[in-house]
């Protein structure tokens, strides 16, 4: 994955050509997030030690897996967890997403056969007996009604947010701009609202964020931007903008692609507990929270949702 190898080179140009969000750019990022943070020797032995794997599980599990499709191989993540649990895994892929994990998989048979019998890929899933399945909102109702008589983890929208306290430097400035483009923020842990302190001054944040202003000139991404912009125009409402963001005053913490909404707030201890009591919030960036700039790195133990899923499978 961190390699030219030219095979991956060419699945890598496929993925982008069949799904124009996956540019080369964030393909390459969350491969090396991976190979990175998962797919280390230390750091696969020291989670697999937590959990007290044996060589061979015993009583291997068929589990249904749908995955999303949102960012590039959004759902690696639940095929290690299976994979490494020992467990077969059929796996559902999104049609947004159905080059790069498929790829992957094959490399694994053809350093090991015993891979092919593991994993296996279908359209439908049928015969399974634990259901793990990434959706939005409206997918979760169907989800949780066909999957409730299975062991299950169904997940639905989430999103994250940043806190500022307006001491940040230009450097934080700048990562933080990394949690708001990267993958043209359609990922859960991408920051899509901002909460500041009032009279914050916003000209360095949106100074800063002119390191993806290149994202301006990407068709799909730069329609959005039009559209959210001449929306705002003619309800008369307030933004501001670095001419690839709009900067939007909102209350919600879900935010249209090519937006960032954001809210000031006033004491610090009641506007933190708040946060900890919402529950669409996948991470929280900032300074007393995860640093600015990892929330598209998270490492091999950060569970989506919270829902710790190698327990949940050791437990099977």
């Amino acid at each position: 994955m961190l390699s030219d190898d030219p095979d991956w080179q060419a699945i890598k140009t496929r993925a982008s050509q069949e799904n124009n969000w996956f540019i080369p750019e964030f393909i390459d990022h969350a491969s090396r997030n991976i190979a990175q943070s998962f797919l280390k020797n230390d750091i696969l032995e020291n989670w697999a030690n937590i959990y007290q794997l044996q060589a061979t599980n015993s009583e291997p599990r068929i589990v249904g897996i749908v995955m999303a499709g949102n960012i590039p191989l959004v759902g690696f993540h639940d095929f290690l967890c299976v994979f490494i649990s020992g467990h077969k895994a059929v796996i559902k892929l999104s049609s947004k997403d159905r080059t790069l994990l498929k790829h992957l998989v094959g490399k694994l048979g053809e350093w090991d056969k015993e891979v092919k019998e593991l994993v296996q890929f279908a359209d439908l899933l049928k015969g399974c007996e634990v259901y793990i399945a990434t959706g939005s909102n409206n997918s979760y109702r169907y989800f949780d009604y066909y999957f409730s008589k299975y062991p299950h983890i169904i997940r639905r929208n989430k999103t994250s947010v940043a806190v500022l306290n307006g001491k940040e430097t230009k450097e934080e400035l700048e990562r933080l701009a990394d949690d708001v483009y990267l993958y043209f923020g359609l990922g859960c842990r991408n920051i899509t609202k901002i909460y500041v302190p009032v009279k914050y001054d916003f000209l360095p944040m949106l100074t800063a964020f002119k390191k993806y202003n290149y994202l301006a000139d990407h068709h799909k991404f730069k329609n959005n931007y039009d559209y959210n912009l001449a929306l705002h125009m003619l309800n008369k409402k307030y933004y501001m903008t670095n001419l690839s963001l709009l900067l939007i005053e909102e209350s919600s913490i879900f935010s249209p692609i090519a937006q960032l909404n954001y809210e000031f707030y006033n004491n610090k201890k009641e506007f933190y507990s708040k946060l900890e009591s919402m529950d669409d919030i996948q991470c929280i960036i900032g300074k007393d929270f995860i640093p600015f700039g990892q929330a598209q790195n998270p490492p091999i133990d950060d569970y989506a949702d919270g829902v710790n899923t190698m327990k949940f499978l050791t437990s099977l």
